[in-house]
């Protein structure tokens, strides 16, 4: 097959590493793999102005590494001159095109039935991120393009809000290659991981305040942190705070491993990588009910905790902390099992047959 993924842009964030990771197994199967996006996009001055006026001081520009789909194998990655829709003189006929974002949504639904098979990959509900025009994300999502989300909670507010009821679940796989560790014991020291992101909907004030809360009961306590950027003026993380800056993926298994406990503290997730990946590493998760953290932790491999409420995230934290080595050692081989039920080679099957089924009722309908 020729097909084509439209991203809004080339990035290092966690839906843009599945894209990329569907893309390069696919390529490897032997289809003709083409990703198209804009250009990474600068912070407007509006927005600086805001943050200066809100006591946020003026931002600076992030330091921008390497993005997933550069480090993608045997695809072709054409990134458009500047920020604008993608139409169809852009790119070329293919079996099927794959829109990744609300706004890719209605690029895709514009073109011609030449540039292939149409099918919305949905990986949030994208009316929580900031600055977004509500009402064009639902017209959006209103789109009749046949849809695959990537967690259950996604494709139940596809129903309830859309209309939507024959979105395919197809769950984010897990390379266990990389996110993977032997048996262990406890930490000497009592030590939580978590990875930092100043975005609101992230919930990363929430675990920073129930560390803190927790340290009251259990001074010691190590906190391991890691981002794409520094921590910010307006988030600081806590004294004591390992923080590392942009760890490769191997470094961020070791940092997984080296916790008894990931915080996932999320105020509202399109699915949650790092709750797997720290699963496949044998370390529990504290987290809240969003993204996929019901349907995982669900398992016995950690512990869910209200939402929004450091309080109970703290107080999860202790318990885990003065549990006993074998109760721990039970919990951390359950998260483990947890994650041996993701795959991105069965992910990538039921992505490859959807599109397979998608392409062959598009020639019928052409013909």
């Amino acid at each position: 097959m020729r097909i084509t993924f439209v991203l809004p842009e080339a990035s290092n964030a966690g839906g843009i590493r599945a894209i990329a990771t569907y893309a390069e197994r696919l390529a490897a199967r032997g289809h003709e793999v083409l990703i198209i996006s804009q250009p990474r996009k600068t912070i407007p001055i509006r927005r600086k102005i805001k943050c200066l006026i809100s006591g946020q001081g003026w931002p600076r520009e992030k330091r921008l590494g390497p993005s997933h789909v550069d480090n993608a194998k045997g695809i072709t990655h054409r990134v458009l001159e500047k920020r604008r829709p993608v139409v169809a003189s852009d790119i070329p006929d293919a079996d099927v095109i794959i829109a990744t974002w609300w706004e890719t949504a209605l690029w895709v639904h514009d073109l011609p039935p030449s540039k292939g098979a149409k099918l919305h990959f949905v990986q949030h509900h994208e009316t929580v991120f900031d600055g977004q025009p509500i009402e064009r994300v639902r017209t959006a999502l209103r789109l009749p393009l046949p849809k695959i989300a990537c967690a259950r909670w996604i494709a139940d507010t596809l129903q309830q809000e859309y209309g939507q009821s024959q979105t395919l679940v197809i769950p984010y796989g897990l390379d266990h290659t990389l996110f993977n560790a032997p048996p262990r014991d406890k930490q000497p020291i009592p030590t939580v991981c978590l990875m930092y992101s100043t975005t609101y909907f992230k919930g990363c004030d929430i675990s920073l305040q129930a560390v803190r809360l927790a340290r009251q009961e259990i001074p010691e306590l190590k906190l391991i942190a890691f981002g794409h950027y520094d921590p910010a003026d307006h988030l600081p993380v806590p004294e004591n705070t390992q923080f590392e800056r942009q760890p490769h993926q191997k470094r961020i298994a070791e940092l997984y491993a080296s916790a008894d406990a990931l915080l996932f503290g999320s105020r509202c997730e399109g699915y949650g990588m790092p709750i797997q990946e720290a699963m496949g590493c044998r370390t529990p998760v504290i987290g809240t009910p969003t993204g996929a953290a019901p349907e995982t932790i669900i398992h016995g491999g950690g512990i869910l905790v209200e939402m929004e409420n450091p309080r109970s995230m703290a107080d999860a934290i202790v318990k885990i902390a003065r549990m006993s080595n074998e109760h721990w050692r039970q919990m951390s081989q359950a998260a483990y099992e947890t994650a041996q039920m993701f795959d991105w080679e069965r992910s990538t099957d039921l992505f490859e047959s959807e599109l397979k089924r998608l392409v062959t009722l598009h020639r019928r309908s052409v013909t």
